[in-house]
């Protein structure tokens, strides 16, 4: 095991998981400034790599403001300054959808620009709205997932430094089996533990989002690792030492969420009472 990086990625996340955890038990507003910072920097970094693949050429700036723009907005939006008039979404939803598709359509490479545009808005834009919504329904839900991609992402790096020897994929060279299998064992033992001693919803429940976090979640990974490998860069960013950038910390969260949306709509109760 590499000592040294595993000091320098442990101090680093300390102090990640300080201010993560400030804003997901926070205030509702507290949690939703969080997210915007997170959606802002995704999305920088999104264009960027985007520019490094497609050969250097100009960014495409005017798609990157306008998801900026529309980003925040339906963050703010969805939270509780305005509560109540959420009505209004569908009509922003359909202000920059416009804007988008007459840049995209009019631009030089233009069907390469729609995919890049509208791809930073499923990516990026909708699962953190849906992170949004699920903490409406109830803040152990955000708060949970992001728990267990945690467990996942540690375990898999520990186990994987130890005893890891098979790679798990070419896109990934240092993820081996023995790591991802060994995150997401321990994962679902975590989420066992934890589900069969909370009075919060059921073990079943808490079983689903530790899969959506260690599955999900690991194809997130990948996917995030595919992208660096096409723009030829080691880290989306740099704001975090020894763990790159926003899109090297969420790429887990950001695949993994819409999953755990679906599933805690579908089949958990809400529980207003742990929101605020």
């Amino acid at each position: 095991m590499n000592w040294s990086a595993f000091f320098t990625r442990s101090g680093t996340a300390i102090v990640f998981a300080i201010v993560m955890l400030a804003g997901l038990l926070g205030h509702a507003l507290l949690f939703s400034a969080l997210f915007l910072l997170v959606q802002f920097l995704c999305i920088k970094e999104y264009f960027s790599l985007f520019k490094n693949i497609n050969g250097s050429k100009q960014n495409n700036i005017t798609s990157e403001i306008v998801l900026q723009f529309f980003g925040a907005a339906l963050l703010l939006l969805c939270s509780p300054i305005f509560e109540g008039q959420k009505l209004f979404v569908p009509a922003l939803l359909f202000i920059p959808t416009v804007i988008l598709l007459w840049q995209a359509l009019h631009a030089k490479g233009n069907i390469q620009n729609a995919f890049q545009t509208f791809g930073a808005m499923l990516y990026i834009i909708l699962p953190i709205l849906l992170l949004i919504l699920m903490r409406e329904k109830s803040l152990l839900l955000p708060l949970g997932l992001v728990l267990m991609i945690w467990v996942n992402d540690t375990m898999a790096y520990i186990v994987g430094s130890l005893i890891g020897k098979t790679p798990f994929s070419t896109i990934s060279p240092k993820k081996t089996w023995e790591g991802t299998i060994g995150g997401a064992l321990l994962t679902v033992i975590v989420a066992s533990i934890w589900g069969y001693y909370s009075p919060y919803y059921h073990i079943q429940d808490w079983l689903a989002l530790s899969l959506c976090a260690s599955v999900a979640g690991t194809l997130g990974d990948l996917l995030e690792s595919k992208l660096k490998r096409l723009a030829e860069v080691k880290d989306s960013g740099s704001f975090m030492p020894g763990h790159g950038g926003a899109l090297d910390r969420f790429d887990s969260l950001l695949v993994a969420t819409p999953f755990a949306f679906a599933y805690s709509y579908l089949f958990m109760d809400s529980l207003k009472v742990l929101v605020f």
